[in-house]
């Protein structure tokens, strides 16, 4: 038996490196490959006929109930996850992962269940951590993990992640991929791999919305104290493979790095409330401590005056909280510089 599936996952600076790794790669590879690149959910994704015009494989847009065929690779689409079940693709509107659908995470998972030790799962460059989960995954079930190098990546927190937390097999230069797949797809595997856990049976099938999954009074995990982004119910805390990641009830799922990021992200917009009514109770007071002063009605004057200084002193310490960009690890020492990248950008340039 040799490896026959590859899954490839990117996010920020992901076309670059996509367009490099499949270039490279023989006509007559024998694995069917799958491609996740982080994307705006609305619209079209031209990423297929990128790819199409450098590879010398075949390339398509994702169709729910594609056979998986070697020598093809298959595009994820918009506001879709791409999943692998009984040798066919499955197209999937379950929860988002990492704020993500399509979602890296969501791919390699279902291939590692459905293939094992027949998967090569590649992470590229990409911000944050998405990946990492996938990687866990596919080598729990015995499968070949590849990162590109870090140093070299567009965007090295994808890949650094995969390396540092995910445990990586592999780790190249991106012109040293395409040689690396084509090597590891034609070695002989073990076909004696450790079954799915059921928290990878669980979660996948959370992803494709299955109902007895999505019902299940039993939630993966233990209560972490923390809040959904996406729906604002309870997340529960899950260790896998050395990885502390979270998911709630209805199946959104959260890395430790894109949690911290969304929780920036809603605290910046409750501060750009704050900041707004703090701003409005200035222009108030003020107004209301010109009339009392025309009225003749000094201590009330005062009072709305005092007001508007303390209103203009709060705002003044928001704004300057806003502009450092302290709530999303700016200036922050030893930070991974694309942590603040953002994947759809990826994805439309990416």
């Amino acid at each position: 038996m040799h490896r026959d599936l590859v899954v490839i996952g990117a996010s920020a600076g992901g076309v670059e490196a996509l367009r490099d790794l499949l270039a490279g790669l023989p006509r007559d590879l024998p694995a069917a490959v799958l491609v996740v690149l982080h994307m705006p959910s609305s619209g079209r994704s031209a990423l297929p006929a990128i790819l199409a015009r450098v590879s010398a494989l075949r390339v398509s847009a994702a169709e729910d109930g594609m056979r998986l065929e070697p020598g093809t690779v298959v595009v994820a689409v918009p506001d879709r996850h791409l999943m692998v079940a009984d040798g066919h693709v499955q197209l999937s509107r379950g929860p988002r992962e990492n704020g993500c659908r399509p979602a890296v995470d969501v791919l390699f998972r279902s291939a590692a269940r459905a293939h094992g030790p027949r998967v090569v799962s590649v992470v590229l460059s990409g911000a944050l951590d998405d990946g990492t989960a996938g990687t866990i995954a596919v080598r729990a079930r015995g499968g070949a993990t590849v990162a590109q190098d870090p140093g070299e990546a567009l965007y090295p927190s994808m890949p650094l992640h995969a390396v540092e937390v995910g445990g990586a097999d592999h780790v190249a230069a991106l012109a040293e991929l395409p040689r690396l797949l084509d090597r590891l797809v034609r070695e002989e595997v073990d076909a004696v791999a450790p079954a799915p856990t059921p928290l990878m049976t669980t979660e996948t099938e959370m992803a494709r919305l299955d109902g007895e999954a999505m019902d299940e009074d039993a939630r993966p995990g233990t209560p972490s104290g923390f809040g959904c982004p996406s729906c604002h119910g309870a997340l529960f805390s899950i260790s896998e493979g050395g990885m502390e990641r979270y998911r709630c009830r209805v199946g959104h799922a959260w890395s430790p790095e894109a949690l911290a990021a969304e929780q920036a992200q809603a605290l910046e917009g409750a501060l750009w409330m704050a900041l707004r009514g703090l701003e409005e109770r200035a222009a108030l007071s003020l107004r209301m401590g010109l009339r009392a002063e025309d009225g003749g009605h000094r201590h009330s004057a005062l009072a709305f005056r005092r007001r508007h200084d303390e209103a203009l002193g709060a705002a003044a310490l928001l704004r300057n909280l806003l502009e450092r960009g302290a709530l999303n690890g700016e200036g922050v020492p030893d930070q991974v510089d694309d942590e603040l990248g953002d994947p759809a950008t990826g994805a439309a340039g990416a």
